[in-house]
């Protein structure tokens, strides 16, 4: 039982050290290509309805089960192969193999570029921020840049870091796999709509539902770490909140940030979160960082403390 823990700890100290491997070598990057390949065959051109919205979705969602079987299936034969192997080179093998499916480090450097550009000008706040998410940011003012930097911020904390760990810890390096595997399909597949050219209403409807159900438990954590550690007040309201968002799991983390911070965050038109809040300035993309990194340092100590009662308990 030390193994999963002690393999926690090494993925978060490879991602402080060293970052993200080469894309040649990154799991996830490999994910994307299949993702992508499968995804030119389900979803039709934009206008083309050429199959029914049923047949959409069964596509869609056998594609998604076809790639989260291999996905699996490597992460089983990865983790098995280890199995006859000392603890000591289990949870170094382990934690090396669990590093990418965690981001951290690449989260927080995006995110601070985003706020150096900014200072910079609105224009190449912009361009940056839209390396970072996918809505239109042509006609976002300063203010919401900063928005839009310290939401993505709260969302992918839950979907960077906290939900692989939190399905490695259930399940070990199958269960962070499939999790990134998901994750990833939703960001490429989750659309309602077009996107790229290709109608994804029905053919990514699966892929975003599957998402929806492995992060439902770590959004919640993340909101309340989050609002914890980040001595929210009105943290009462997170849940009317959270609620306030289309997505059923990205609101919780988005919505503890802004509680915390007390800054309104929003996306104009769609949501909005802690109305009531101030307009945020740049020490709160500082200080909603210091705050993020603190959930990352309190995962670490829990991971280390986990290790530490099974190695004294075990027999």
């Amino acid at each position: 039982m030390t193994v999963l823990p002690a393999a926690m700890v090494l993925a978060l100290l490879i991602d402080r050290w060293w970052g993200e491997p080469s894309m040649r070598w990154h799991p996830v990057v490999w994910m994307g290509h299949g993702l992508d390949a499968m995804g030119r065959r389900i979803a039709p051109a934009a206008g083309q309805g050429v199959r029914t919205n049923g047949q959409l979705f069964l596509a869609g969602a056998l594609a998604w089960t076809g790639g989260a079987g291999v996905v699996m299936l490597i992460a089983f034969a990865a983790a098995g192969a280890l199995g006859q192997t000392p603890l000591w080179l289990q949870a170094l093998a382990l934690g090396v193999l669990l590093k990418p499916m965690l981001a951290w480090r690449m989260l927080r450097d995006e995110v601070r570029a985003v706020e150096a550009a900014l200072g910079g000008s609105l224009a190449a706040g912009r361009e940056r921020l839209s390396w970072l998410v996918s809505r239109d940011v042509s006609a976002l003012d300063a203010a919401q840049v900063r928005e839009s930097a310290i939401e993505s911020l709260a969302e992918n904390l839950n979907d960077s870091v906290v939900a692989p760990l939190f399905w490695f810890a259930i399940a070990g390096l199958p269960g962070a796999a499939l999790y990134r595997f998901a994750n990833t399909a939703d960001a490429m597949w989750g659309y309602r709509g077009e996107r790229n050219g290709r109608d994804w209403t029905w053919a990514g409807k699966w892929a975003a539902r599957a998402d929806d159900v492995l992060s439902w438990l770590p959004a919640r954590i993340t909101g309340a770490l989050l609002g914890v550690l980040g001595a929210a007040r009105g943290l009462h309201t997170l849940r009317a909140q959270a609620g306030r968002t289309p997505s059923p799991n990205s609101g919780w983390p988005m919505a503890a940030m802004a509680l915390a911070l007390d800054v309104r965050l929003g996306k104009p038109g769609v949501y909005e979160l802690h109305g009531a809040g101030r307009s945020p300035q740049a020490a709160d993309t500082e200080q909603a960082l210091r705050l993020a990194g603190r959930v990352v340092l309190v995962l670490a100590v829990g991971a280390l403390l986990w290790a530490a009662l099974a190695w004294r308990f075990t027999p």
